[in-house]
């Protein structure tokens, strides 16, 4: 039990990108479920954070929360490996996280503090790195996509043997953009995997109200693109797909697309009080499919943890979160002088 623990702590405030953990269709060890169990939390408790500093004040403009959906960006960043790159939409904190972003650059960003990861300019929805491969962090509905296509020509331009890894919602999947990026990816047979984080609500609106075909991990058929739909509240069923779809893409094969099924607990965004569903529907959610609490009950019935282990592990992620809150509020605010940095301007 103590090494199991040790091994959770491994993924630690500024932890490694993620590899691949193991073969489809092979069990996942209590070693990886207590890693994806920390991972998950790590975002479930940063993002409780986030969201309390919001209505504190301390943080403005925009905040999408990643409540409810931790357990697709863990799994699908257990199947990558170092050289893989990452791009996502505006809901993005938990996919900085699971790319091994400390916590506390993060939540410095988030105030508009120096310390954060662009510098306190970007806020909520405009984070990079790029050591580890995080590319955004995006605004505008379905504008990473192209973006992430991009990436993707640029790794087979390269042949370095990486591939990129574009997320975005159900609402994204009706632009435009979308569809351009999806022919020249299969066209040029790019190394790129888009997953659509559906989470039933583009926005408030339900997605059988905006989309004339639910089944979004079809939406590529017209192109040749392979897609799969995945439970996208269980992390190992997301773990095991991801990685087959990751090695079809790195063998050369094209763009595959995986549709996540998953859920967001809370609104749209903080200012969104979701009216356009009701209690009862989301408490049966959290009740009946919630990703953490799914790992939880596998550890404890397989004996790959016991209460006190994953308490400790509780304790552990909510320091670290405690730590990054403290670490933004007595970061700094940007120089003045910074209004002139990192802009582009033309000869």
């Amino acid at each position: 039990m103590a090494k199991a623990v040790r091994k959770a702590k491994a993924g630690s405030d500024s932890s490694r990108p993620r590899k691949a953990a193991g073969a489809p269709g092979r069990e996942i060890d209590a070693d990886q479920l207590l890693r994806y169990y920390r991972d998950m939390l790590l975002i479930r408790r940063f993002e409780e954070k986030a969201g309390q500093m919001y209505g504190m004040g301390l943080i403005g403009g925009f905040c999408h929360l990643y409540i409810g959906q931790e357990a697709v960006v863990v799994g699908v960043q257990a199947a990558l490996s170092p050289g893989d790159r990452v791009i996502t939409s505006y809901r993005d904190h938990g996919h900085m996280l699971a790319c091994g972003m400390a916590a506390r650059g993060v939540m410095a960003e988030l105030t508009g503090r120096r310390d954060g990861y662009s510098k306190g300019k970007g806020g909520s929805m405009h984070m990079f790195s790029r050591e580890k491969e995080f590319y955004g962090g995006h605004g505008i509905v379905g504008a990473q996509v192209p973006i992430g296509t991009g990436l993707a020509f640029a790794q087979a331009y390269r042949k370095n043997g990486g591939i990129t890894v574009c997320y975005f919602g159900d609402g994204s999947a009706n632009q435009g953009q979308v569809y351009e990026s999806f022919n020249m990816a299969e066209l040029w047979k790019l190394p790129v995997l888009y997953v659509i984080e559906n989470n039933q609500y583009a926005m408030g609106t339900a997605v059988g109200r905006s989309s004339a075909t639910v089944d979004l991990y079809r939406r590529g058929e017209s192109f040749a693109i392979p897609g799969r739909a995945v439970d996208g509240m269980d992390v190992v069923a997301v773990q095991r797909q991801a990685t087959e779809a990751v090695a079809w893409c790195r063998n050369g094969k094209g763009p595959m697309i995986l549709e996540m099924k998953t859920y967001r607990y809370r609104g749209h965004s903080m200012s969104d009080p979701a009216k356009y569903r009701s209690k009862d529907e989301v408490t049966k959610m959290r009740a009946e499919h919630d990703p953490i609490d799914q790992v939880r009950k596998r550890l404890l019935e397989s004996g790959g943890a016991d209460e006190a282990a994953l308490k400790e592990i509780d304790r552990e992620v909510k320091e670290v979160v405690s730590q990054a809150a403290d670490f933004a509020q007595a970061s700094p605010e940007p120089d003045p002088a910074e209004l002139w940095t990192d802009v582009l301007k033309s000869a």
